[in-house]
């Protein structure tokens, strides 16, 4: 897995057009094949991660909680998107929202979500 702590800062500071938490998400969203927003805290979010990660997939991760600079605003965000009160994990294929993770279980079990993992090119075989 890829965790994008570091650089959470150049995104509020550099980015001034990325300010808007909507915004930010989409732009994080399609930098990676996959991308996972997360809490570090949060056993779904870590049994979403191990999902991919055992099919062979490198995701992107954003553990939310580690970020100092507007993790709260994004989770906000990202609740306002779903329309519920669980904001995490959240994941997004090709640029493209899935959903949290009882989408992407569904995709998973009425085998979906490998072609579209293919399609994205987080997946070759």
């Amino acid at each position: 897995m890829h965790y994008q702590t570091e650089s959470w800062g150049s995104y509020m500071v550099t980015r001034s057009s990325y300010s808007d938490p909507l915004e930010r998400i989409e732009r994080m969203a399609s930098e990676s094949a996959v991308v996972i927003f997360s809490v570090s805290t949060c056993c779904m979010c870590h049994a979403i991660k191990r999902l991919f990660c055992g099919m062979g997939v490198n995701p992107t991760v954003y553990e939310l909680d580690e970020d100092p600079r507007g993790g709260k605003d994004l989770e906000r965000a990202l609740m306002r998107l779903m329309g519920t009160s669980n904001a995490v994990p959240v994941v997004f294929i090709g640029g493209k929202l899935v959903g949290t993770m009882d989408r992407v279980m569904a995709s998973h079990i009425n085998g979906s979500l490998v072609p579209l993992l293919k399609q994205a090119g987080a997946l070759w075989l």
